[in-house]
């Protein structure tokens, strides 16, 4: 396990080769982006992208949303994959925001992670690009990336957070998740890296170890 001097510095590198890296969902509102959030799941941002600009056109509103019928949301969200279980969380959701919480998206983790659909990534993305709460978003690239790095050696979303969370001051969370998203995506991708080309291989301590490199 690296110290947290060693992982900052790593993670410094990584910011200044990818210093625009910012959350790939399109949204204008903390609504869209809870909603294109969920719909992320198993689902590239580029197709989410496309999905909800239609869906926001038609559903515009937390009020539409909850009430608009199963079958519209789905046929509107199709595309996504798992469109029946998202098509629930979303109109849920909706309605779990009206009726408890003015239809606001609230700006608490316990509040958002209780709401139909949304875990700890979904509320995370959330507090950090919308509110400027730190949060640690463990997505499949955090996942990857993390334990490659060797900040973690655990497999279960919430303990990698938590692991993170301890390694990485508070001010650097929301950041990292874009940065190391913006490199897995570009470099270390699964289930090969590009190691030959990766601009922080002299900081990797996974080369030589990690059967994947």
């Amino acid at each position: 396990m690296p110290t947290p001097g060693e992982a900052e510095t790593l993670l410094d590198r990584l910011e200044q080769i990818y210093p625009d890296a910012v959350c790939a969902l399109h949204y204008t509102s903390a609504w869209q982006l809870l909603v294109a959030t969920i719909l992320s799941a198993q689902c590239t941002d580029k197709r989410v992208n496309l999905v909800t600009r239609a869906l926001f056109q038609q559903l515009p509103t937390v009020e539409r949303m909850a009430e608009a019928s199963l079958e519209e949301v789905e046929e509107l969200i199709r595309s996504t994959g798992f469109y029946r279980n998202k098509a629930r969380h979303l109109i849920g959701c909706a309605q779990r925001l009206l009726g408890q919480h003015s239809g606001q998206v609230p700006a608490q983790l316990k509040d958002l992670i209780a709401l139909p659909g949304v875990g700890r990534k979904t509320a995370n993305v959330v507090l950090g690009n919308i509110f400027n709460i730190p949060g640690m978003v463990v997505d499949t690239h955090v996942m990857r990336l993390s334990r490659r790095f060797g900040w973690t050696q655990k497999s279960a979303p919430e303990k990698i957070e938590a692991e993170l969370c301890v390694l990485l001051p508070p001010a650097r969370w929301t950041q990292c998740g874009h940065t190391l998203i913006e490199h897995g995506r570009a470099c270390c991708k699964a289930p090969l890296p590009y190691c030959s080309n990766c601009p922080v291989v002299d900081l990797c301590p996974r080369i030589g170890v990690d059967k994947s490199h």
